[in-house]
């Protein structure tokens, strides 16, 4: 019988795994994972990868986690850097202390995954690497979500057939917007809409952007690189997932509606669809059901 938490990571030519889902007391989830090499790339240098609870006093003290990489194109050894990151973090979740707030732990998580990079980039070229990716990671407990990213790795909600973006992108052209420098228009246009402002491995210390978001039965979380979000609009995400349809198809779906238009870049996602939650709240930093 398994009595912790079980660790899954794919990286390249991973197939969906089936959708699938653990009845608990409390929250339940239903999840599929893609990762597709695109119409162009010779590798992939995405990777994800999930911590799920082998029981309900699991679930209740770590929760479920689902964590997204994308090794940052044009430089050494992305496939490495995104490989290291989701390892270090399942691993790291894994052996967190028992009750932890997530965002907390998350912002922890991230840290501790650069320095692995950053170490793994200096074994591999000890004279200096410019090995790096983006992360995205959601930590799921009772009717919560965390989110912590870095980079242009996404993660939507999906919530009554509407989509929206729980992220923004840390890159040139987006930092712009949001100084006014660039309208919405020019900056989904123009060359430096890839280069990112942070990420992984690129410096000795990072910070992770980290939201929390109460969840309710049958929202969709979906993670996914920017091989995804480039082609296809959180509306068309939403239409796509938001109905009770069966998850691995729909990742399918999204997948080659990626490669139709666009398939210049490797393609990964992780879809979560909450089954049920459980409703909590904290007295003394304990965590108490409520009716």
């Amino acid at each position: 019988m398994n009595t912790g938490p079980q660790e899954h990571a794919f990286g390249a030519g991973a197939a969906a795994a089936r959708a699938y889902s653990r009845q608990f007391m409390g929250m339940n989830v239903e999840f599929t994972q893609l990762t597709d090499l695109g119409r162009v790339r010779q590798g992939n240098e995405d990777y994800l990868g999930y911590v799920e609870p082998a029981n309900p006093e699991e679930a209740r003290a770590r929760g479920w986690l689902f964590a997204l990489a994308d090794g940052v194109g044009g430089q050494d050894r992305g496939e490495i850097a995104s490989r290291t990151a989701i390892e270090s973090v399942i691993a790291d979740f894994r052996e967190a202390p028992r009750g932890e707030p997530h965002a907390g732990l998350l912002q922890t998580l991230v840290r501790k995954a650069n320095t692995r990079v950053l170490d793994a980039g200096h074994e591999a070229s000890p004279s200096g690497s410019s090995m790096a990716t983006t992360i995205v990671v959601c930590a799921l407990r009772h009717d919560r979500v965390a989110v912590a990213h870095v980079g242009d790795s996404r993660c939507y909600l999906v919530r009554r057939g509407e989509g929206s973006v729980l992220t923004r992108d840390h890159t040139i052209a987006s930092e712009q917007m949001r100084l006014g420098i660039l309208s919405a228009k020019e900056a989904a246009a123009v060359e430096t809409r890839h280069v990112l402002s942070r990420s992984l491995g690129s410096a000795l210390t990072v910070s992770a952007e980290i939201n929390e978001h109460q969840l309710f039965v049958d929202d969709v979380l979906l993670l996914c690189s920017d091989g995804l979000h480039d082609s296809v609009s959180p509306s068309e995400i939403a239409a796509i997932t938001g109905h009770g349809g069966e998850l691995t198809a729909a990742a399918h779906r999204l997948v080659d509606l990626a490669n139709q238009r666009d398939g210049s870049d490797n393609i990964s996602l992780q879809i979560v669809r909450v089954q049920s939650v459980e409703r909590v709240g904290m007295y003394r930093g304990r965590p108490y059901r409520l009716p």
